[in-house]
């Protein structure tokens, strides 16, 4: 039954995402071209070089890749991983562990207070990982976004990785900036409103075109959301 369970899910993910696709290629031109180019895209398939994430894992994740390169976010990704026995840390296991471990692992002091912060939050009940992903994308986003560190591109981010909303996305992202310039033929990298008023005409399923354009732009393992400049 487990099997079968599992298969109905996948033939409802597949149905969910030719919906969307549908929709985006009758939306924009361009984006109908990037489709018609990748028929057997899979928006989630970059997932798989990553580890299991749950919540602050992803928000972990976001955090460690702040201004960084996919490159070097991996590099320091794995180094924590093997600092924890080859996962990611949850709450608990980051407040335990010496700071300066987690420095020597790439981690820049500003990023573990912010790590710490968050997982303070989570462990004495001022956050629920729980109640949090159940809350709309903007209440989400207004809750973490008061964590300093936090931005909008990691929780955007998280909401892809960790809770895969479908109508996220990240303009702030110079990668992506640069993937709708390319796309779009523009004679300019497009600042985060051009890049917001472009994408209205994809929503409700702005997550599935942002990946379409970074697969479009780089390597599938340089895909969303791993790009950042945010600060």
């Amino acid at each position: 039954m487990e099997g079968a369970g599992s298969v109905t899910g996948d033939s409802s993910r597949a149905a969910r995402l030719q919906q969307a696709r549908s929709y985006l290629h009758h939306a924009d031109p361009v984006l109908a071209r990037l489709i018609d180019d990748q028929p057997d895209f899979d928006p989630r398939a970059w997932m798989a070089q990553l580890p299991p994430m749950d919540l602050y894992g992803a928000l972990l994740f976001q955090v460690v890749g702040q201004q960084l390169s996919v490159a070097a976010t991996r590099r320091i990704l794995a180094r924590i991983q093997a600092l924890f026995g080859g996962h990611l840390p949850s709450p608990a296991e980051l407040l335990a562990e010496d700071p300066g471990k987690l420095r020597e692992a790439g981690l820049s002091w500003r990023k573990i207070s912010t790590l710490r912060d968050l997982a303070g939050r989570l462990e004495d009940g001022r956050l629920n990982s729980d109640v949090l992903s159940s809350l709309p994308d903007d209440e989400l986003m207004a809750q973490l976004t008061a964590i300093p560190g936090i931005g909008p591109w990691t929780v955007q981010g998280a909401l892809i990785i960790a809770l895969q909303r479908e109508d996220v996305v990240l303009p702030g992202d110079l990668a992506l900036r640069k993937a709708v310039q390319l796309a779009y033929q523009l004679d300019h990298v497009p600042s985060q409103q051009e890049v917001l008023a472009i994408a209205e005409k994809w929503r409700p399923y702005r997550s599935l075109a942002t990946s379409y354009l970074f697969s479009a732009a780089f390597e599938p393992a340089e895909a969303p959301p791993v790009t950042s400049r945010e600060t």
